[in-house]
């Protein structure tokens, strides 16, 4: 009996179902085995890679390298602080030999004790070589000054009286006047003025004091003006 072409998609239910049940995993199993054989195990052997000479045109050449850093500051300070050789130092070395000496090295001759050529023997009068003998004079002070203990005071060796005005023994006025005067070097009175006044009796005592005469005031050997007080007593008889 000759087959129906079309049996088997008319009874397609019958001839699956007589198949058997492990076929569809074991297809999918090999297919698997297949793809990782063929695709997965090529891309993991490394020495089969290809190299890959794109990516070297992205890779830029290495900059050259710098200058060597700088030594710190104290290492700096040491290296500055190494003295130079001293040309004047003992050699290390012991020399070869003794060099003869190339001549005599002769004194000085003295100077002059005359000094110079048209000069002054015994230097110029008032420098310090014509003064090293003798101490130079202290000074002199100019303004005069006031008798304390270190002075002694001068000694009147010219004595005026004074005239008792007229008005003032008349009028029964008496007493005494203080006067500061000041004694120049000679012992004259340059000046004087009235400390305690008695009206009547000034002008009489300034001008007795003004012609009194006294001894020379010494400071340090030299004569010097001072300032004295003094006193002119007016008595009625």
């Amino acid at each position: 009996m000759p087959r129906d072409l079309f049996g088997d998609v008319v009874h397609a239910s019958m001839t699956i179902a007589s198949r058997k049940w492990y076929t569809l995993p074991l297809s999918v199993i090999v297919h698997a085995l297949l793809i990782t054989v063929v695709i997965i195990v090529p891309l993991l052997a490394d020495d089969v890679l290809p190299a890959m000479p794109v990516m070297l045109a992205f890779v830029s050449a290495l900059p050259p390298p710098g200058p060597p850093p700088a030594p710190p500051p104290a290492q700096r300070a040491a290296a500055r602080a190494v003295p130079a050789a001293n040309p004047d130092a003992a050699p290390v070395n012991a020399p070869s030999g003794i060099k003869p000496d190339s001549g005599i090295v002769r004194d000085p001759e003295p100077a002059d004790p005359s000094g110079a050529e048209g000069g002054v023997p015994g230097g110029v009068p008032g420098s310090i070589v014509a003064g090293l003998n003798e101490p130079p004079p202290p000074p002199v002070p100019v303004a005069p000054i006031r008798v304390f203990g270190g002075i002694r005071p001068p000694t009147r060796i010219r004595d005026v009286r004074p005239f008792y005005p007229d008005l003032a023994q008349k009028a029964r006025i008496s007493g005494t006047v203080i006067i500061e005067a000041v004694i120049g070097p000679e012992g004259k009175v340059t000046d004087a003025r009235v400390l305690r006044s008695i009206p009547l009796l000034d002008h009489a005592a300034l001008d007795a004091v003004s012609q009194w005469l006294y001894t020379p005031t010494l400071l340090n050997g030299m004569p010097v003006s001072v300032v004295m007080t003094v006193t002119v007593t007016f008595m009625l008889r």
